[in-house]
């Protein structure tokens, strides 16, 4: 019976009216709260600090805006995002690479405001060393 339960239970999830495409502030505002750690990431190449957006702009669909600040300033600075891809199976495809440049060890710490449809907000503050990819 336990074997006959789990397969209800993958038959169940695999249907694909049951997909989510992640595109609703009910979708991914959890998913965002439990990857607070994961939202940016920071590489220096080419003598330049390199900050990388792609875990949130995977989930821009279901947000109003992204705002940063860097060194301590408030996140006040409102992060382009490339729009949500509707007409796509895919809405969330990301296009345009979602990296800021900026001068070699200029960043020293990162803070993030995300503001969703509804005004709730999430906040994180990133010191370098915590968001450092290579």
């Amino acid at each position: 019976m336990r074997f006959l339960t789990g397969c209800l239970v993958a038959m169940v999830l695999a249907q694909p009216g049951q997909a989510q495409n992640f595109t609703t502030q009910a979708e991914v505002q959890p998913i965002l709260e439990m990857t607070r750690a994961h939202w940016i990431g920071l590489s220096t190449q080419s003598g330049q600090d390199l900050l990388y957006f792609t875990h949130l702009m995977a989930y821009r669909c279901g947000l109003e805006a992204i705002y940063m600040g860097v060194n301590g300033n408030e996140p006040i600075i409102r992060v382009l995002m490339e729009p949500c891809h509707h007409e796509l199976r895919t809405p969330n495809a990301i296009r345009v690479p979602p990296i800021l440049g900026f001068t070699a060890d200029a960043l020293q710490s990162v803070s993030i405001r995300i503001t969703f449809p509804d005004g709730q907000e999430l906040r994180e503050e990133f010191p370098r060393a915590a968001i450092r990819l290579d």
